[in-house]
């Protein structure tokens, strides 16, 4: 299955860069263009100062995203020399609102009402040096206009703080995806390579044994020679199969029909492969048989499997070979042992990758594989797996 990209929300257009330029130029001139009429109102003679400084109020308004705390300050401060200037009655208004609506939606909040408290201080104070018997209503009002620039602000760098959660979420949902995908691909290949190890292992092993049976029977007794071809062609034929649809699970192919994993009900037919190779196998199974789930059969089949091919390959001639299970309470014990020559029953630590695989196996299934010689001669495996677990 392909791998699907998660679209990341696109930003909107005021958080592009030109955009914001922009909106920084068009709020430094419409605070300016509306502040400069009210130097005019009353016909001073110091209106055109009085203008200029107006609209050097708002020139800061253009570097409001970076500093916005210390625009603030500023736009405040001449603010309140306009006011002074203009005997109480001109300051630049819009340019005040967008530089609180800056520090309340870019800065955190704590910042925000500290500088519309001070705001609120500023306007109070110035409204009660003016005088008059209605001046806290004005004050009030004032203080309305400000604080709804206040609370759109707070609302905006709301918003804009919970979309970078969202993204940075679905970011890291999407790695977390991704390395899932990679945790499970390298698991499914660490499975593959199990499994493709105890199907050729094991049935090479048995094509190399039938066909040295063969040739060393072709002259005295043929007959025999030709069964042992014919059972090596089977199991070549078998070996074949097993290849093709693990290499079908590698292509994913739905239309290919896979055939069922190997458990409990085929353990007779390894069994009897085995035989055929000519290693002497019994198998005894003691307890009640559960309903076993597939992966508890597959391994216990693999385990034999990997056992019974390493007999056949360090066991010698003349060896047999038998193979236990014993069901218990909430466990399977499994034991396969030969009598073969104890020096060559088991691989050189560190070589082949069967033993390392049924441990692998049998752990995942809480359970522990022990494998050594026994005593006067031979080998033991014996694994122990956790069935409630399962």
């Amino acid at each position: 299955m392909p791998s699907v990209r998660i679209r990341r929300p696109a930003g909107y257009p005021a958080y592009r860069e030109w955009v914001r330029r922009v909106s920084d130029v068009l709020a430094v001139l419409l605070a300016a263009a509306s502040a400069v009429p009210s130097a005019f109102r009353h016909g001073e003679s110091h209106s055109i100062g009085l203008a200029i400084l107006l609209g050097l109020t708002a020139a800061p308004l253009y570097v409001r995203r970076k500093w916005p705390v210390p625009v603030f300050g500023i736009i405040l401060a001449f603010c309140i020399a306009t006011d002074i200037w203009g005997d109480y009655q001109t300051i630049n208004t819009l340019a005040l609102l967008f530089a609180l609506y800056t520090v309340a939606a870019m800065r955190p909040p704590r910042e925000a009402l500290a500088c519309g408290g001070l705001l609120a201080v500023v306007i109070f104070s110035i409204a009660a040096s003016v005088g008059g018997s209605s001046w806290w209503y004005d004050a009030i009002l004032v203080c309305g206009v400000y604080a709804a620039g206040l609370a759109l602000g707070l609302y905006a760098g709301t918003r804009r703080a919970y979309l970078a959660q969202l993204t940075d979420r679905a970011a890291r949902l999407e790695r977390e995806r991704d390395q899932q995908g990679e945790l499970a691909a390298a698991a499914e290949r660490a499975r593959i390579a199990r499994e493709m190890h105890d199907i050729v292992a094991h049935n090479l092993t048995v094509m190399v044994t039938l066909s040295e049976a063969a040739t060393a029977a072709a002259r005295t007794s043929p007959d025999q020679a030709a069964e042992a071809m014919r059972i090596l062609s089977e199991t070549g034929r078998r070996a074949l199969a097993d290849t093709r649809r693990l290499l079908g699970v590698l292509r994913q192919d739905p239309a290919e029909a896979l055939q069922p994993v190997p458990g409990m009900a085929q353990l007779d037919g390894l069994i009897e492969q085995v035989r055929s190779a000519g290693l002497d196998t019994r198998l005894e199974i003691t307890g009640t048989v559960p309903d076993l789930p597939e992966g508890v059969q597959l391994t216990v089949y693999r385990l034999v499997q990997e056992a019974l091919t390493n007999t056949l390959k360090h066991a010698g001639p003349g060896a047999t070979a038998s193979v236990g299970l014993c069901f218990a309470p909430g466990e399977l014990h499994v034991e396969v042992e030969d009598d073969g020559a104890a020096s060559a029953a088991g691989p050189a630590p560190g070589q082949g990758g069967g033993l390392p695989g049924m441990r692998e196996r049998v752990r995942a299934y809480g359970g522990e594989v022990r494998a050594g010689p026994r005593e006067p001669h031979g080998w033991r495996v014996s694994a122990r797996l956790e069935l409630e677990a399962s």
